[in-house]
Order: structure tokens, then sequence, then C-alpha cells
């Protein structure tokens, strides 16, 4: 007991330690980390807001008033919300920043070895994906600061309500604090790290499966006389999923004069995906070939492309149908239960 209070003490007061030699810059980079996350937030509920209105544009008259005082269906107090939230950070108000997390950020500023090592580099990949190269490294900061900070405040409270359950005689529901609270520490610090992976697929998935309408609305407003860079920009603002925003991205660094060697380059970067990668690259190959050319390129990727998706939607039922299974198994276990029950009864009471 004794042994596990000297723990509880020492990274307790290692927590409070880096607390205190939180600076500035700590601060600033939490701050502009949650803004970032504030963004992310009004763009969701946003996006969130606009599909709402597309469905309540099939209503009419009465039924239409009813539906807009739904609860749920305007996100306009929760987007004032963190707009407010947001404009304070800017002004220096820091209260909406989690503490807790600070004393990571200190970590990784002291410690080349974990602002810089393998853990920090693995994130970085998967934050790069998600927020872009302009925002890739804070965001990187702030999930490795949680995955820091947690797990010593985390056990520095498990070990000391685990030592005052055992100094109080509870011998079993002090080891128990102790080994549940440790396994949950680990939970949550993995589920930290497995939600950007889990994203990261999610989104992969959700721009292959984006593409193929995504290429043939390309192929064919080329093939119409339309030049790529406008074809590009009239998909990449037609619908809000993933691959489209991606390509608004691109348009907007066109626009804003940057080469379109860079900025296609930035596309498969930001995509990170192999049809995405083939179609940025036939583009870039055929810029100065014409609309003929280009047309042709597309049309055939479009093909490839239905294609591998009707591929991969067989792969998937197969899948969900292996998954069925179990269930099914299940569901014939119990049916079967409930009528050999009532017959093994009857033959008892024979």
């Amino acid at each position: 007991m004794i042994a596990i209070l000297v723990i509880a003490t020492i990274t307790l007061i290692a927590w409070m330690f880096l607390l205190g030699r939180v600076d500035r810059d700590d601060w600033i980079l939490a701050a502009y980390a949650k803004i970032i996350d504030n963004h992310d937030a009004i763009g969701t509920l946003q996006a969130k807001d606009r599909r709402n209105t597309d469905k309540l544009s099939a209503y009419s008259g009465t039924v239409l008033s009813v539906m807009r005082i739904v609860p749920g269906v305007s996100s306009e107090k929760k987007i004032s919300k963190l707009e407010q939230e947001t404009a304070c950070l800017q002004k220096g108000d820091l209260r909406s920043i989690n503490p807790l997390i600070m004393p990571g950020y200190v970590l990784q500023r002291e410690i080349e070895a974990i602002g810089k090592g393998g853990v920090h580099k693995t994130i970085l990949s998967k934050s790069f994906e998600i927020y872009g190269k302009k925002h890739a490294v804070n965001k990187t900061k702030q999930i490795l600061a949680k995955i820091l900070s947690y797990p010593l405040l985390g056990v520095a409270c498990t070990l000391s309500l685990g030592v005052v359950l055992l100094g109080s005689g509870n011998i079993s529901l002090g080891m128990g604090i102790i080994a549940v609270g440790t396994a949950l520490i680990l939970v949550i610090v993995y589920a930290i790290y497995d939600d950007l992976s889990d994203r990261v697929k999610k989104r992969r998935s959700a721009i292959s499966k984006q593409f193929p309408n995504v290429v043939s609305k390309l192929a064919l407003l080329v093939t119409s006389g339309m030049i790529m860079d406008r074809a590009w920009k009239e998909t990449a603002y037609s619908q809000e999923s993933e691959l489209y925003q991606e390509m608004r991205k691109t348009s907007k660094e066109l626009d804003n004069l940057v080469s379109p060697e860079s900025a296609y380059s930035n596309f498969i970067n930001r995509c990170n995906t192999k049809e995405s990668a083939k179609l940025a690259s036939a583009i870039m190959q055929n810029l100065s070939k014409g609309n003929a050319e280009i047309g042709k390129l597309l049309k055939g990727i479009a093909r490839e492309a239905w294609q591998e998706r009707r591929h991969t939607a067989k792969r998937d039922a197969e899948k969900a149908n292996s998954k069925l299974m179990i269930p099914t198994m299940l569901l014939f276990l119990a049916i079967l239960v409930m009528l050999m029950v009532p017959i093994a009864m009857n033959f008892s009471g024979l």
C-alpha cells in the first residue's frame, strides 16, 4: 500500500509541476486548436442545417410551419455559442480551454523525443488528411497533449482513491478500483488515438465512394466544352461531401494563383486515396493537351471507377452477410429452445 501511495503522490506532483510550467506559448497553441475545433463544429452544424433546409423544401403550409419549430431542425443557437466562444479566444479569454491537457504541451516542448517521436509523426500524418497542412501540426500537439496528460492525472487519482479504500480496510474494493481505473485510463488513451484513425478510415472510404460521381461529372462537363478549371469548380461546389470539399480547397488555391502542379499535389496528399491520386495525376499530365484529350481520359477513369464501385458493393454485401450469420444462428437457437422446452416439459410430466 505504501508503494502505491508513493507512486500516486509522485504522479500527482509531476502533473502539478508540469501544470505550473505551462507558459504563454502553450496557452496560445491550445487556444488555436480550440478555435479549429469550433470552426469544424460550426461547419458540421451548418451542413446539417443545409440538409434540413433541403428536406423542408418538400413541405408547405401548416406542415412546414410545424417542422420549422421542431427542436433540432435549426442549429442557430449552437452556432452562435461557438462563434462567441471563438471570438473570446481570439481576444485572449482562455476560460473555454481545458486546463487538464496543458501538462501534455509542456512535455512535448521540453522532451524532444516526445515532441518529435514516432507517435507524433503517426498522429501528424493522420491529422494532415483531416485538418490539412495549415492546422495539422497544431491539432497533433493537442491530441498528443491529451494522450500524455490524461494518464498522469488519471493514474494519480485512481491510485489515491484505491489507497484510501485500502487504508479503510476495504481491500477488495480498493484493488478493484485500482485495476478498473487503470484499465479505463488505457481505454481512454487508446480511444483518443483510435478516434483519429477511425476518422481517417471513414474519410478515405467516403472519398472513394464519392469518386465515381465526381469523375463522371467532370468528364461530362469537359467533353461538353467547359475548360478543366471551370469544370473542377462547378463540380466542387455541387455538393457538401468530403471529396467535394477537398476539391473546393484546390479550386481556391488555383484562384489564388498557386501553380496547378502544387494545387493538385496538395489535393493528392489531403485525400490520400488511389482514386484521387489517379485523377489529379491525369489532370496534371494533360494540362497542355486540351479538353479533347483529357475528356477521353476522364471517361475511361469514370468507367473504371464505376466498375470498382460495383465490386466494392459486392464485397460489402458479402461482409454484411457473414456478419449476419451469428445473429441468425442465435435467433435460430432461441426459436429451437422455445420449441424444445415445452416438449421436454410434456415428456417429463408423463
